[in-house]
């Protein structure tokens, strides 16, 4: 289950058709065919990975839990996301932090002890010695109590094996590596979790219990995951997404960008979210959802692509759509990438019918002068104009106050990123 180095690709960005330097589904590479047919929508609404919704919310006297900790830990921000996703059932089958066994399982087998498919670990990190095993931790978002943890166990990490097998390298040039071997705490705490608040957040993050609410019961949900904002290019892929011969008739598109920590490079969630409400707003699609993931990116590749299907599952999507390189990688000294560009791709189809969600084929497109969006096979038949804009031509254009394209960029977007305070100029 490792991605062996020599196996993490060489291409290159640059050599896309269409370069979009703000997002995660930058090229979207895959065979696709209009089918005759069309797939039957799913009769009953998604079942949660491991057969239930874990809400850890219920039953919980959160005064009495509170007073009865011993220790109080002031959460992370990426601490923060995995306490609140194991706590609405984000992360079911999960009630607490992984213990050793279930966090070697998973790093080496990706898999809990039980045999369920579970890909990235799930701990939670200190380098506080003076945590035992019988301390009850209540944790904390500045004086707000969030959750209490209580300890079963403290265990050394093993950093370099999970480097290894998680993200297919122990290179430093790999931020994921980075956060697991310097960022990290040395001990692994493991301990079931009770709910006591949700954090604060400046944009909503509804429960997999409320997005289940929401969502049609005999219609099919796409899941489209993200972690810039959107361009033109990602619009077309997604709605273009409800067409594919595996998605039933009426399905509609849930785009759930990730608002968490990211790389340092990615723009900020606040300002992410910010994109996402003027976008929503200026497309008023009926057939495309919104909604926000607390979730802290890992960057971790193939891994990653069947865990980021794995939450989609609880949030009660059906199908998911997989892009070139999903939460892939560039080294941090010579811009290589991690790994191949079909290799996220190839793993979560391989994972599919295990996972129980169904990988929807995705679209190269290009931008023709004649045709406006067309698939580039297509494109290249016809001999159309194809136009292309580089990331670093359009992050030049964008901090310059020129002109974008309306065809690479919504208008409304570039007006967000474009407002003081947003980090772009």
């Amino acid at each position: 289950h490792q991605v062996p180095r020599g196996l993490l690709g060489t291409m290159k960005m640059q050599a896309v058709i269409l370069a979009l330097s703000l997002s995660s589904a930058s090229a979207f590479v895959g065979s696709w065919t209009k089918a005759p047919a069309r797939a039957s929508p799913l009769a009953v609404i998604q079942t949660p990975h491991g057969g239930k919704l874990v809400n850890l919310f219920e039953g919980v006297d959160a005064a009495a839990e509170a007073k009865s900790c011993t220790k109080e830990v002031q959460l992370n921000a990426r601490q923060l996301c995995d306490v609140e996703l194991i706590c609405n059932g984000g992360f079911s089958p999960l009630e607490g932090f992984m213990d050793e066994e279930t966090y070697l399982s998973v790093v080496k087998d990706v898999k809990l002890p039980s045999g369920l498919l579970f890909s990235l670990p799930v701990v939670f990190d200190t380098d506080d010695e003076s945590i035992t095993v019988g301390d009850k931790i209540l944790l904390k978002q500045g004086d707000k109590d969030i959750a209490t943890l209580e300890v079963e166990s403290k265990y050394l990490a093993q950093k370099p094996l999970e480097c290894l097998e998680c993200y297919g390298t122990s290179s430093i040039e790999h931020p994921g590596v980075v956060m697991v071997a310097m960022e990290k705490g040395k001990y692994y705490v493991s301990g079931p979790l009770k709910a006591l608040g949700k954090p604060d957040r400046e944009f909503p993050c509804k429960t997999p219990q409320e997005v289940r609410a929401e969502l049609p019961e005999d219609k099919d949900v796409v899941a489209f995951q993200c972690r810039n904002p959107v361009h033109r290019a990602h619009y077309e892929l997604f709605t273009r997404a409800l067409d594919a011969e595996n998605v039933g008739e009426g399905g509609i598109v849930m785009v759930h960008p990730t608002c968490g920590p990211t790389q340092a490079d990615d723009i900020d969630g606040t300002v992410r979210y910010k994109t996402y409400e003027v976008l929503k707003e200026e497309t008023k699609n009926p057939r495309v959802l919104w909604n926000y993931l607390p979730y802290s990116m890992h960057m971790a590749g193939p891994r990653e692509a069947i865990h980021h299907m794995m939450i989609r599952k609880n949030y009660g999507c059906t199908h998911f759509i997989i892009g070139r390189d999903m939460a892939g990688s560039k080294s941090s000294l010579d811009g290589e990438d991690f790994y191949g560009a079909y290799d996220a791709q190839d793993f979560a189809q391989a994972k599919s019918e295990e996972l129980g969600v169904k990988c929807v084929p995705s679209l190269n497109l290009v931008y023709t002068e004649e045709e406006d969006y067309t698939t580039a096979d297509y494109a290249k038949e016809k001999g159309l104009t194809i136009q292309t804009l580089s990331g670093t031509k359009f992050r030049k254009a964008l901090r310059a106050g020129e002109d974008i394209p309306e065809w690479f960029a919504f208008k409304s977007v570039v007006e967000v990123l474009r407002a003081p305070g947003n980090g772009i100029n």
